[in-house]
């Protein structure tokens, strides 16, 4: 079976599948204010003078001068065991009856799991993966010294996996953030970790690709590399031959659990701005525009007289948003944002992400084959909003249907003979719909025997539904109409 592995735990691996950004207001931990001193790794500009510059990367000494930037971090959780985890056999233990029976409740276990981070700030700032500390009741770090800390984390963005520490030391060794963007396929590379828990572990490989999008979230950029990488390495440094860091290692595509020559890094033209969002509120601010999105394939450019398969074409637009505001309809094709080519579909959801509140931005459309420009007002991607995240809406989280309005050129691509109806994006895993059968491509006619039309339609629906009640549904798939029910 192909995975995506995400883990810290140097036992047996397990198994997640892998997983933008304005400005905050307040002063940050490092001392600076917003708008009037530079990010937090500038502090090393000394340092990053002095990486190694050669025309031949010396490996052993761009090694020798960032492993004492490289830490060890092992978070400590708190579960809750049950009766499977107190015996290979699931049976009751009479300490798991003794805890049942005189206080109410099973007795909780303490895990630890171990992962990589490194030192931007001399002052004690680490970067590292959120899934390495994600739900830690207890954050430690080990320093190349052999000195054992304990760390607060500053803030977490689930959405890039990326996580900010805190330890109180100074005169730390540190790793300056480089240029990702700068990047080249086939450039030496090297990757610094603690995989299975081996320290200081040193491999060197060469950037395989950039982009990547692995299926992690709406910002997925990542780094591929053949340097290996391995659980436990998650969060550690990617180093150029300049001796800077250009990736957050987070992930690795495998069959096994070991590295096979594909792992992927966050790369770090995406991780300053967050960095330095949770270095001065803790969190993440993104900006939103209030659009699905889709890929333009060729048929779809051939249905709406293009030639080009660059841009983002626009499926739907939430009403009340940016984009509505700005006057963008379904069916126009972004080509440029915000002075951004917009090349392929998911450099939308990141130039988006990345603008800050309240920014006016020009949008260049292709609507019915001609340019046009628009000027929208970026507002802020709450937590509501989040599962849209511009890539998509949303029918209802309890149905676990992804939809979209269904066009004369989607009916043509799909094999439709329906006029009017919603389209299925995607279907969650393990959702009401997913039960009944519902699949990608599928398209909603009827709910309860009405036809339905709109986003808005389908929620209207099913927020009026008893909580229990089965509803109705009529699809065509292909050539075939047939009727599901779902219970929400």
């Amino acid at each position: 079976m192909k995975t995506f592995l995400r883990d810290t735990k140097w036992g047996w691996p397990a198994l997640v599948l892998v997983a933008a950004v304005a400005v905050g207001g307040v002063t940050t931990g490092f001392g600076l204010t917003k708008g009037t001193q530079p990010p937090p790794w500038t502090e090393q500009s000394a340092v990053t003078a002095a990486a190694p510059t050669v025309q031949a990367p010396d490996w052993v000494k761009i090694g020798r001068e960032l492993k004492p930037a490289v830490v060890n971090v092992s978070a400590k959780r708190t579960e809750t065991a049950t009766h499977e985890m107190q015996t290979p056999f699931g049976e009751e233990t009479p300490f798991d009856k003794y805890f049942k029976d005189f206080f109410g409740s099973h007795p909780q276990r303490h895990t630890r799991s171990m992962g990589s981070g490194f030192i931007i700030n001399q002052n004690g700032y680490i970067v590292t993966n959120n899934h390495v500390v994600d739900g830690a009741t207890q954050v430690q770090v080990k320093l190349s010294d052999g000195r054992e800390l304990p760390a607060k984390v500053v803030g977490r963005d689930a959405k890039t996996d990326i996580a900010l520490l805190k330890v109180e030391a100074t005169g730390l060794s540190v790793i300056p953030l480089g240029d990702s963007s700068a990047s080249q396929v086939g450039e030496p590379v090297m990757a610094i970790g603690n995989p299975f828990g081996l320290e200081q572990t040193v491999t060197q490989g060469i950037v395989s690709a950039t982009g990547r999008a692995i299926g992690a979230g709406p910002y997925d950029d990542f780094i591929q590399t053949d340097a290996s990488i391995n659980p436990g390495n998650s969060g550690g440094p990617l180093i150029n031959a300049r001796g800077q860091a250009i990736g957050i290692n987070t992930a690795i595509f495998s069959q096994s659990g070991g590295s096979v020559g594909i792992g992927f890094a966050i790369p770090t033209s995406l991780a300053k701005t967050i960095v330095t969002q949770l270095a001065e509120s803790g969190k993440v601010t993104r900006g939103w525009l209030g659009v699905g999105i889709q890929p333009v394939t060729p048929d779809l450019a051939k249905s709406f007289g293009r030639t080009e398969i660059t841009g983002a074409l626009v499926s739907s637009v939430t009403d009340g948003s940016p984009a509505d505001k700005a006057g963008l309809k379904s069916g126009d094709i972004i080509t440029e944002y915000d002075g951004r080519k917009v090349e392929r579909t998911g450099d939308l959801p990141r130039a988006v992400a990345g603008t800050p509140v309240g920014r006016n931005v020009l949008v260049s459309v292709v609507r019915d084959g001609k340019p046009l420009t628009l000027t929208a007002t970026i507002a802020a991607l709450d937590a509501k909003e989040s599962a849209q995240a511009d890539s998509g809406e949303k029918a209802k989280p309890a149905l676990g249907l992804a939809v979209q309005p269904l066009t004369p050129a989607l009916a043509q691509q799909l094999g439709v003979s329906a006029k009017q109806g919603l389209v299925v994006q995607n279907v969650q895993e393990g959702s009401p719909a997913a039960e009944a059968g519902f699949a990608r491509g599928d398209v909603i006619v009827e709910v309860d025997r009405k036809p339905v039309k709109s986003v808005a339609e389908l929620r209207e629906s099913v927020d009026k539904r008893a909580k229990g009640k089965p509803m109705l549904f009529r699809i065509q798939r292909q050539d075939a109409s047939l009727f599901l029910t779902v219970t929400v």
